[in-house]
Formats: structure tokens, sequence, C-alpha cells
């Protein structure tokens, strides 16, 4: 376990450049990007499948798949520059300071383990616990999340959606990190469940003090949850700044795209807008503001410069020529 330093910084990300190495050539799947995460904050990060959201997420998590790889930039977390790091010294770090809830639960469980099984493999990778001690944790664990103790024998295929999804929940916390990031973490669940899970993530996080970073491409449940957004297109952070203002006052054109896809459920009836044309080949990036292509807002300076991501105030910065001349962020 790392040494916990009680600074208002828990996690600083600057200028991470991270993608995938394939035949023919790089993937620029997360392009210089750069944000802070408070201790016992929020975080929401948002955009189209294939953003770069996820492999953000495991770049942190330093899980990325083999043809993957971290380019540049650096990953403060408690004062230690996960990048540098090798994994001998990160496994110290994973899941006991940092973990992961996994997108799709149903398919990160491992069906032929019992639920219980799974809980303590994790407490005993990471210390010599004894077998009853590491049972009464996986129990509590699971009571966090509303599971009862008698499903600790059971299996996967035994558990709704919801279910499954709150273990990996418990799994998550139950070496009590400083930080949990959720990839999807309620994807294919019907939305009284999702309610349920959301829920219980914020009750968690009151109560333990844990910070979260929370991806998902469904911008309407994260404005509600978070403390901060970040608005991802293209491997880049277009928009970010605190969860009210931004949701208030969207800059980005891709921002206001995403907010006119979803119905207002107290405003007026009007039909849904979208967004014209599909995210760009990230390997093969279009020069300038990746977003000009689709942008109803273009100008010829975006075909050819990319914007940097600057601040209007100081709880709002954005990556748009529409909105320059302020502070560079």
């Amino acid at each position: 376990m790392m040494n916990r330093q009680e600074s208002e910084q828990l996690l600083q990300c600057r200028n991470l450049v991270a993608g995938y190495r394939i035949k023919s050539g790089f993937v620029h799947a997360v392009d210089d990007v750069s944000f802070d995460l408070e201790r016992g904050g929020f975080l929401g990060i948002a955009g189209e499948s294939g953003c770069g959201k996820s492999t953000l997420a495991f770049a942190i998590m330093r899980l990325l798949k083999d043809n993957a790889t971290i380019e540049n930039g650096s990953l403060f977390f408690n004062g230690t520059d996960l990048v540098g790091l090798r994994e001998e010294e990160m496994k110290k770090i994973r899941w006991v300071d940092i973990s992961m809830a996994f997108q799709s639960a149903m398919n990160a469980l491992n069906p032929v383990l019992s639920i219980g099984e799974q809980l303590t493999d994790v407490i005993h990778a990471h210390g010599e616990v004894r077998q009853s001690e590491a049972r009464d944790r996986a129990i509590e664990a699971l009571k966090l999340v509303d599971i009862p103790r008698d499903r600790f024998n059971s299996y996967p295929h035994q558990l709704s959606g919801g279910m499954k999804q709150r273990v990996m929940i418990a799994m998550a916390l139950i070496l009590n990190p400083d930080l949990i990031i959720m990839d999807e973490p309620t994807t294919a669940l019907d939305v009284v469940v999702q309610r349920t899970i959301i829920e219980k993530i914020q009750e968690l996080r009151k109560s333990l003090g844990f910070s979260v970073i929370f991806i998902t491409h469904d911008l309407s449940l994260l404005v509600e949850i978070s403390d901060t957004l970040a608005i991802m297109y293209a491997g880049k952070i277009v928009e970010y700044g605190n969860s009210d203002e931004l949701f208030n006052m969207p800059l980005h054109p891709y921002t206001i795209g995403l907010m006119n896809s979803f119905p207002s459920l107290t405003g007026k009836i009007t039909r849904m807008g979208g967004i014209e044309g599909k995210p760009p080949d990230l390997l093969n990036p279009p020069e300038g503001c990746r977003f000009h292509p689709r942008c109803p807002h273009a100008m010829d300076i975006c075909e050819k410069s990319c914007p940097a991501l600057q601040k209007v105030d100081p709880r709002h910065s954005v990556a748009c020529f529409l909105h320059k001349g302020a502070e560079n962020l």
C-alpha cells in the first residue's frame, strides 16, 4: 500500500497519450488528456463509443492490452507517477489503492467460481489472510451493496443483472481503495435497476469517502451524479468543468449535440436532435479540430489548427475556437 498524502488532489493526469499499435499504424485512443480529481470527488467522463473513455480507464489502472502503450504524459496518484512504475510496484497499488468495476458484470465474473470465492481471491491476492477472516470481509462487502450473506456461495448465473453489478462494486470496494473507476457500470440494466445502483454508489461514497471516475455514454446520467464532467471526443477532452455549470451552459458544439440527443423530462416536448456524421478514424484523425467535419459552426481555422483546452472561467474549460482568447488550462 502506498503512502497516502492528504493533499487536495488525489489524481493528476497531465498530457496523457495512449493508444494501440496495429500493422497499419498507431491508434490515438487517448491524445494529450489532462484532468484533476480531488480527494473524495466524483468525475464523470462522457462521450460516444470509441472516443477513448475505456482506454483512459485502463491506462490509469495500467491494464492496457499487449498491443497498447502509454506514449507520453503522467498520472500522479497520491504523489506517485503511475506511468513510471514497474509492474511489481503497480501490483501493490492496483485494487488496494485504485480499483475498477468493469463493464458488463455478466462477462467480468468467472462463471465457474462462486461469488464468495471470487471476493476472497481478491483479499488473498493482496496479503496473507486466514480463510475465515477473508470470508467475513467478503460477506461484509456484500452487505455494503445489499446482497445477503446466503448469496456468498451462489454462482453468477444464479444472480440477476443488477446483483451481478453490485457484486462487481463489492469487489472494487473490498480492500478500501482511495479511487474506484467505474466503466459503464449500468450498461444493459433497466432504468429502475440503474437508479438503485447509482443511489448505492452515492451512498457508499459519502460513507466511505472514496473518489470515483464514472465512465458512460449517458451524459444525462452523469449530470445528475458527478461533481465534475469531462467530455471526450476522438481521444481528446473537448470540455471540462463543474457539472452544474457545464449542464446549464454547454459551450462546445459536441457537448451541445450530446445534450440535444436526450429528451427533457421537465421542459417542453420537442424533437430530439443529434449529431450528423460519424466519429473519425483514430488511426488517421483529421487535421485541426477533430470535430470540425461534423461541426455546424466549423471555420477555416478549425481545419488547420487543434484548439487547446482553455478556461472560460475558473470552473469551466473548453477546446473550441468559438471561445478563443481564454487562459490556457
